[in-house]
Parts: C-alpha cells; sequence; structure tokens
C-alpha cells in the first residue's frame, strides 16, 4: 500500500502522487495534501542515495603506465617466438 498525505517519509527519494507531482522528500518529513486533491497517494519513483561520490574515477579502474614493473611487459608464452611447440 502507498504512502498517504499525512504520514512520515521512512526512505528518501523522489515521490509522485496520483496527479503526477514530483517531490523531493526527506525522512521524517509528512506527506503534503495535494491542494486539488485533498489527501492523496505517494509513489516512490527514484531513491536518493548518498555514497560520497565526487564525480572521480577510482583510481583502481585507471590503467597505470607500469614501465618499472617487468611482469607488465610480459606476454602470453605462445606468443614466445621461443616456444618449441609451434617450430615443430
Amino acid at each position: 500500500m502507498e504512502p498517504i498525505s499525512g504520514e512520515q517519509v521512512e526512505v528518501e527519494g523522489v515521490y509522485r502522487n496520483e496527479w503526477g507531482r514530483e517531490e523531493k522528500m526527506e525522512r521524517g518529513q509528512m506527506f503534503p495534501s495535494d491542494p486539488m486533491l485533498g489527501n492523496t497517494e505517494w509513489e516512490l519513483v527514484e531513491l536518493d542515495f548518498d555514497n560520497h561520490h565526487k564525480g572521480h574515477t577510482d583510481p583502481r579502474l585507471v590503467p597505470h603506465d607500469d614501465d618499472d614493473n617487468p611482469e607488465a611487459h610480459m606476454q602470453h608464452p605462445r606468443r614466445h617466438p621461443e616456444d618449441t611447440r609451434s617450430e615443430k
């Protein structure tokens, strides 16, 4: 059952009423009534996430230039010309 005007908001996010009016609500607020309808039902349309993200890419996902790391230059054994199986 959808929350009705006058009830307390439990989940922060954007809510839409029966007439399509959207409003951002925070936890602890009361669902407002519509000026034309009076008491109305509210449907959660979009959750509000607070993930402390500043818009930067996670440094672990950024490719690094590993010129100092010898393992970064290793190729697969099948690509090495010294492979004796490929000479047969």
